[in-house]
């Protein structure tokens, strides 16, 4: 049966929710501090205290010195009780011996209350904090404990308490006490008290992990979210990719009938969400994110600032559509794509469109078609302006129009932006490379001139040459620059100098460098490598050639060859085509002869007129139906061991 310190200790353990090891190591650190009060023991001795979760027994254990004569009973310990514990012990040795007090009991019960109750908090306030860091970004559910002006207490696992600030609260969500609520975590502190734990259904990944819950295409990653843009409580625009063929992404989060995307809308206050497809063509891209109001056109320009600005044309049907209320569908559609979005309706493109061709010669130039149809398009955009109806070939006529005017315009555009980035490319060529290595503060500017240069991109004095280049007035027009200032300048850039790169290593007069191509060289030789294997190879054919004509019966002849032309074999006409191919088993076996072979001709024109060498070798002909062609045997006589087969 257990004590009643193992039932208190179990009901401390429960109520919270903290690791064993972490209680006992409070309540030892307790035990430590109880003692040194208790004795008045110094900070600088170790002292260890060790509980005994069973029985609620405790030991405390004190580093003390090895003496003869005890004077402190606080630091000091006989030989014989050291030996005790370290049977090694020598006199001046510092050993940990057990010092427990008598009435340690009931002192540590008294004084020790207050630093069990402090380390058991601080160790809650950790395990609280570790927890929800880990949990960040993620959704948690809890219980509203209290509203005020500064928002909306929410009770939380682990006994923490979370708040939800105003701003992060969706616009008319009005919470009472008991309720229990959903929210993502959206930032943890360390505070004075605790861990302050920021709470938000506004955010935009609060969406996103309601999404995940609820579709298991996106929580698996066959469907991945791509952009969130949102305006809590009013509209959000999502746009979703998926990662597999034949998988449709706004299906799979819209559901049956609506059923997936309805659980989340009803989550956030009846919060209208569109969901498209998200697409690498940007056109495309912001086409579908304007829905649900249908595009003309949509036309891109991107300026060297990173400024990024897409014109999207739509009939005036559609106009309202695609603002929306208060310009909301543009705001969210141009948070969604990372564009700027400039609407238009189709006769006000008609018309600027116009204006622009009227007025660019150049551009007129390129597009006589356009320049044609200029009446025709004017006599529709006055009928438009008097209200008058227009028919859909001329909204056709109109839209063919802008698109042909809007395309040139903008490569136009990018040929000149081309041209401008060339030019940047020759004009930084010219500038030494040390230049751009060389920090602006080097260049011995005046004060006020460097802390306003400091202050815009140009960091190196090379940034400053290259400005200065370009376009001296987009410096002469940065605010507190002025004539004096440029001299400044321009002085300055003039007396500054950069030390010379080093030369390339010359070669010497008279001196010749051979370059060989790799693959040439290579090639020569792994020819020079093959040609005695080819030698080989032919010599072998020639020699099996011969073997085979000599067993099949043909006649061979060994007189140099001088142009006429062998005589064929005769075949009898009437002879069926089995009978000219039949292979017998008789024709491959030959006796044992001498085969003659000829010198080579080097040796034989070497020799002048001297007869060549013959060598005579065995050599027998069989049929091999193991391998099922003719196998050739030679066989070599020695004068002590015989004959010899060799394969």
């Amino acid at each position: 049966m257990k004590n009643e310190f193992a039932l208190a200790f179990n009901e401390v353990l429960e109520e919270k929710q903290l690791p064993k090891e972490i209680i006992l190591s409070a309540i030892e650190s307790a035990m430590v501090s109880a003692y040194r009060r208790s004795v008045n023991a110094s900070n600088a001795q170790e002292v260890e205290a060790r509980v005994d979760p069973e029985t609620g027994n405790v030991a405390i254990f004190a580093e003390k010195e090895v003496v003869e004569d005890v004077q402190d009973e606080r630091t000091e310990v006989l030989l014989e009780e050291a030996r005790k514990v370290d049977p090694e012990a020598v006199l001046g040795d510092m050993v940990i011996v057990e010092t427990t007090p008598s009435d340690f009991g009931r002192v540590a019960a008294q004084t020790a209350r207050q630093v069990i109750q402090q380390r058991i908090r601080e160790a809650e306030r950790s395990a609280q904090m570790e927890y929800f860091q880990r949990q960040v970004g993620e959704i948690v559910s809890g219980i509203v404990q209290a509203t005020s002006g500064q928002g909306v207490t929410i009770g939380l696992d682990m006994k923490a308490e979370g708040l939800m600030p105003n701003n992060q609260k969706i616009g008319g969500e009005r919470f009472r006490i008991h309720d229990r609520v959903r929210s993502v975590v959206l930032e943890v502190k360390d505070g004075s008290r605790g861990p302050q734990i920021i709470l938000s259904r506004a955010h935009r990944n609060f969406l996103r992990r309601l999404l995940e819950n609820e579709v298991p295409e996106i929580y698996h990653g066959i469907v991945e979210i791509r952009a969130i843009a949102r305006e809590p409580g009013q509209r959000a625009k999502v746009a979703v990719f998926a990662t597999q063929p034949g998988v449709d992404p706004v299906g799979a989060c819209v559901g049956i009938k609506g059923v997936r995307i309805q659980a989340i809308v009803k989550e956030l206050h009846d919060e209208k969400i569109d969901i498209i497809e998200w697409s690498a063509d940007p056109v495309v891209y912001i086409s579908k994110a304007i829905s649900p109001a249908r595009v003309t056109g949509v036309y891109l320009t991107e300026t060297m600032d990173g400024n990024k600005t897409a014109t999207v044309v739509v009939t005036e049907d559609q106009l309202s559509l695609a603002i929306g209320r208060d310009g909301q569908n543009a705001r969210l559609a141009a948070k969604l794509t990372g564009w700027r979005i400039d609407i238009k309706s189709l006769a006000e493109a008609t018309a600027d469109s116009l204006a622009t061709l009227q007025s660019d010669a150049e551009l007129a130039e390129l597009l006589p078609v356009a320049v044609e149809s200029i009446p025709a398009i004017d006599g529709i955009v006055a009928r438009k302006t008097e209200g008058r109806p227009i028919s859909p070939e001329e909204y056709q006529q109109m839209a063919q129009f802008v698109d042909r005017v809007e395309r040139r315009t903008i490569q136009i555009q990018e040929d000149a932006q081309k041209a401008e980035n060339e030019r940047a490319a020759a004009a930084r060529a010219d500038i030494p490379p040390a230049a751009f290595e060389t920090d602006l503060e080097g260049l011995g500017l005046k004060e006020h001139v460097y802390t306003i240069l400091s202050e815009t991109e140009m960091e190196t004095v090379g940034d400053l040459m290259l400005k200065m280049t370009l376009d001296p007035d987009r410096v002469l027009g940065l605010p507190g620059i002025g004539p004096k200032a440029m001299q400044n300048i321009e002085e300055c850039l003039e007396a500054i100098t950069f030390p010379e790169p080093e030369p390339e290593p010359e070669v010497e007069a008279g001196a010749t460098v051979e370059t060989v191509p790799v693959e040439e060289e290579v090639t020569e030789v792994v020819a020079e490598e093959a040609e005695p294997v080819v030698e080989a190879l032919e010599e072998t054919l020639q020699v099996e050639a011969g073997l085979a004509q000599e067993a099949l019966g043909l006649e061979t002849k060994d007189a140099e060859i001088t142009g006429e032309e062998k005589e064929a074999p005769e075949i009898d006409e009437e002879a069926s085509l089995e009978d000219i191919f039949v292979v017998r088993p008789d024709m491959f076996q030959t006796p044992v002869g001498e085969v003659e072979e000829l010198a080579d001709d080097d040796d034989a024109s070497s020799d002048k007129g001297k007869k060549s060498k013959k060598k005579k070798k065995s050599v027998v002909l069989e049929f091999d139906e193991e391998v099922g062609r003719v196998v050739s045997r030679k066989k070599h006589k020695h004068e002590d061991e015989g004959w010899e087969e060799h394969w």
